[in-house]
């Protein structure tokens, strides 16, 4: 599956904010101001101003929309999800090549809040995969204490956690040892 660069970044970014969120025993990691300037900066973010706590409110509010989207039940389902999203945003597609990336399209309109911004841009990352038919990349690790939320874009849709070295490896390596324990019973 061809991603553009842009693309890309805006559902890494997806992924990353939805992660932020507490669950599977993780804590909030979006808790406070600063930590939403971490993740704007982290995640290069432009046009962005001053931060407060509405705009955290209003970013949670448009992570909370994205979970929404991962865990439709079928695609017309994300696909009504992802228009309000980014008709809530108030969409204004530019062509934009800023900080030495090649031309892109931004969505957002000038001076839209962060969370405007987020929606829009990674709205429309997201109604890029479900316009492709590849609704099914969006997912969540099967490691029953993760569920951490990423995109499988895995030649042939077969990645099952969001990280193969933690949450794939400490499964296989529970399933080895319960293996030889029931080995060494029988």
């Amino acid at each position: 599956m061809l991603i553009p660069h842009d693309t890309r970044i805006a559902l890494d970014t997806v992924v990353d904010l939805m992660n932020t969120a507490p669950e599977g025993g993780r804590g909030e990691t979006l808790g406070d101001v600063p930590s939403l300037y971490a993740f704007v900066e982290g995640h290069q973010v432009s046009g962005v101003g001053e931060l407060g706590p509405r705009d955290l409110r209003a970013v949670r509010e448009v992570r909370s929309r994205f979970a929404e989207v991962f865990a439709a039940p079928d695609a017309r389902t994300a696909a009504m999800l992802i228009n309000q999203l980014v008709a809530g945003a108030g969409t204004t597609p530019q062509l934009t090549d800023h900080d030495g990336y090649d031309w892109h399209v931004h969505y957002f309109a000038p001076g839209a809040s962060v969370a405007d911004h987020l929606a829009a841009d990674c709205g429309m990352a997201l109604a890029f995969i479900l316009v492709a038919g590849e609704r099914e990349r969006l997912r969540r690790c099967e490691a029953p204490d993760c569920r951490r939320a990423f995109v499988d874009l895995s030649r042939n849709r077969s990645r099952r956690y969001c990280d193969s070295r933690t949450c794939g490896n400490r499964l296989h390596v529970a399933a080895y040892r319960a293996r030889r324990k029931d080995a060494a019973a029988g």
